[in-house]
């Protein structure tokens, strides 16, 4: 283990965190700028809320449809190029989304940043898996998803003033050129599985992926994550506009309000999120010395907690609101490092980018696919706050489902180290 290999795998994080950061801010500068468009493509719709809502799940059906392709793919060749491919894809998608001209248009180009962002989301995390051990994997996976609630936040906050100072389109133009910068640096990074042994170049077989279905632990965490999911995809979508349009006359008057708005949300998710997801990746590594199951506790306990703090935000009135959000963001962002990790302990290296492409396609299929339009007809047949109250239950639903997968992971962790050399010595790095 020499120093130029430490530095090899502190550079592939670095890179892989910089565009996992471009990754969720393209995402959510739709939603920063979403009262606008509403205003432009869907004026007078009686159906408003239930159709913009469709373009947040455009892009998570091509994301979720086309991640298991790419998958399959980043299981047997580059995972450097097919991440460089797909980051140039997804950031001229993003520029295209600037010049859109109607509802139909704007639902294409959100279906392009979706096949881009499939070929990187799988393949990604398996490269920080493959460099990193066990002993160290939480705490390494936590940095590297540091950039959901920090790549949305600034999304919130750079596509809500950018739209207030140069207009919406260009919060999608500026996008484009960081991506395409990062996309280059990915051709000339060099793949680990390249330098590591036989074992771990041995194709995949169709028993290997079935096989997947059979490790409980990953069962129950691909479904409390798909719960969680739901729950944070359609806090996420509809919390700007919601306080925007709902909440409104609890704030002084000001000709910028959304763009305020966006900048205060996006700051307490930045906040929120950042210190939730080192502070779970730190605590998940620090309990398994005692307790085997600490990934699953530490996200359990987590969405328990978020309960009581998404009710309180319907309840409370701003600024004291803002704390809700704050501890219910905290609570919510918590389990991403320790259920990511328990993703990558319990599947085989030569599978383990289909395992988190087939989790991405489950969980989004099934959670904020469908949440950001369902919410939003929610909203328009009653109001936000019953969208809220079911967001709120579905926090136990997820928390009692790590808790029922605690039983499994010890055992399902063991038998994957038992099966492989989890750190070769000249790629793994603690």
């Amino acid at each position: 283990m020499t120093n130029e290999q430490k530095s090899g795998a502190r550079t592939a994080l670095v890179l892989l965190l910089a565009i996992n950061l471009f990754n969720y801010i393209d995402r959510y500068v739709l939603a920063s700028v979403l009262p606008t468009l509403k205003q432009q493509f869907l004026a007078g719709d009686p159906n408003q809320n239930g159709k913009a809502g469709l373009w947040t799940t455009a892009f998570l059906i091509s994301y979720m449809c086309t991640a298991p392709i790419f998958g399959w793919l980043a299981d047997r060749f580059s995972r450097w190029i097919l991440i460089g491919i797909s980051v140039a894809i997804w950031s001229l998608a993003s520029g295209w989304s600037g010049l859109a001209t109607s509802f139909a248009v704007l639902l294409c180009t959100r279906l392009f940043v979706g096949i881009g962002e499939a070929g990187y989301g799988p393949a990604a995390p398996t490269i920080i898996a493959d460099l990193y051990p066990v002993k160290t994997r939480g705490r390494v996976l936590a940095w590297f998803y540091v950039a959901i609630p920090v790549g949305s936040a600034l999304g919130y906050a750079f596509g809500g003033k950018i739209a207030d100072l140069f207009g919406w389109r260009w919060a999608f133009y500026l996008v484009v050129l960081p991506g395409l910068l990062l996309a280059a640096c990915c051709f000339f990074m060099r793949e680990p599985r390249a330098t590591t042994g036989s074992r771990d170049r041995i194709r995949p077989t169709l028993r290997d992926y079935i096989d997947l279905f059979r490790i409980p632990s990953y069962v129950l965490n691909t479904a409390a994550m798909t719960v969680m999911t739901f729950a944070i995809g359609g806090f996420s979508a509809w919390m700007p506009d919601y306080i925007f349009l709902d909440r409104r006359s609890e704030f002084p008057s000001s000709e910028h309000l959304l763009g305020n708005i966006g900048l205060t949300f996006g700051a307490i998710t930045a906040a929120a999120g950042l210190s939730a997801t080192l502070t779970g990746g730190w605590l998940g590594d620090k309990l398994r010395e005692r307790f085997a199951s600490s990934y699953f506790l530490v996200s359990g306990v987590g969405m328990l907690i978020c309960f009581p703090a998404t009710l309180a935000v319907i309840y409370v009135r701003f600024p004291m609101a803002w704390l809700m959000i704050f501890i219910a963001e905290f609570f919510l962002f918590l389990n991403t490092g320790p259920s990511n990790t328990a993703l990558a302990n319990v599947t085989l290296p030569a599978v383990r980018a289909s395992a988190f492409a087939l989790n991405i396609f489950i969980i989004h299929l099934l959670g904020d696919a469908t949440s950001p339009p369902l919410i939003g007809s929610v909203r328009d047949r009653w109001n936000m706050n019953v969208a809220l109250w079911g967001v709120a239950l579905l926090m136990i639903v997820a928390g009692a489902l790590w808790f029922w997968g605690a039983k499994y992971l010890p055992a399902d962790t063991n038998a994957i180290e038992a099966l492989v050399t989890e750190a070769p010595a000249d790629n793994s790095y603690s």
